[in-house]
């Protein structure tokens, strides 16, 4: 049996954990330190239970608490050589560096990461095994590849990228170079684009599909669950979202 809940997800913060058997995985942490333990004792879960950290990329929303929370709890955490130079200081953490070609084991977890368009130094994204259930993870790109395709097709739960609605963003508040980074190749996925990329898998398998790293300005959640219901042909409330302030509890694949 495998789990996973996520302890926060939008651009004040991201935060997944992921269980198979007796081992226990973050994947990012962008959240201080006693925030991160207060989110994890909400899910029945303590820092001493964790194997390590898995990172995607540097910016802060995702790596921000990693090398303390690290450093507190002597976890290690695994991140691309271009996401640690880009980090610039890891402190005394232990690091271990991420292929973004080759899988791993980090205990009784099969980690495949895989190579996105985003604008960071060495960004990847990561699907997480027993062995029997495979969890897809997929925040921060601009665009699908055929390769983000292929790693995810088949996964028995999906953790998915719905930033930003294109009107919403257009007539929004933000400068228009914030815009174009948003909107561009190398910023993040809208809705319709989340769509037809959900809609582009094998998607036989599919237990969980969650809707994960909203925009608070630019999105609203009912455009991105009705956007990964069309895709699904489901009923739009079986799509589940994560938020900022509660992520979402437990989803179990057994």
């Amino acid at each position: 049996m495998m789990r996973f809940a996520s302890l926060a997800s939008g651009s004040r913060g991201n935060c997944l954990v992921a269980e198979a058997g007796a081992t226990r995985v973050l994947l990012d942490c962008g959240l201080a330190p006693r925030e991160t333990e207060r989110r994890l004792a909400r899910v029945g879960l303590a820092p001493r239970d964790l194997s390590g950290i898995l990172v995607t990329h540097e910016h802060s929303d995702h790596l921000g608490g990693v090398f303390p929370f690290a450093q507190q709890h002597r976890l290690p955490v695994y991140l691309t050589h271009g996401s640690l130079q880009a980090a610039r200081t890891a402190g005394d953490a232990v690091t271990r560096i991420v292929d973004g070609q080759t899988e791993f084991a980090i205990g009784e977890l099969c980690v495949r990461p895989f190579t996105v368009p985003h604008d960071a130094r060495e960004p990847v994204q990561y699907v997480l095994s027993d062995g029997a259930f495979r969890l897809g993870v997929l925040t921060d790109l601009g665009v699908s590849t055929p390769h983000v395709e292929r790693m995810l097709s088949g996964c028995d739960a999906l953790v998915l990228e719905c930033n930003h609605d294109v009107e919403l963003l257009r007539n929004g508040g933000y400068p228009p170079w914030l815009k174009e980074r948003i909107a561009g190749p190398f910023g993040h996925l809208d809705n319709g684009a989340s769509e037809r990329l959900l809609a582009a898998l094998d998607r036989s398998r599919l237990k969980h599909v969650i809707g994960a790293h909203l925009s608070e300005q630019n999105n609203r959640p009912d455009l991105a669950r009705a956007a990964l219901a069309r895709a699904l042909g489901c009923s739009e409330d079986w799509v589940s979202l994560a938020t900022q302030d509660e992520g979402f509890g437990w989803r179990e694949l057994r």
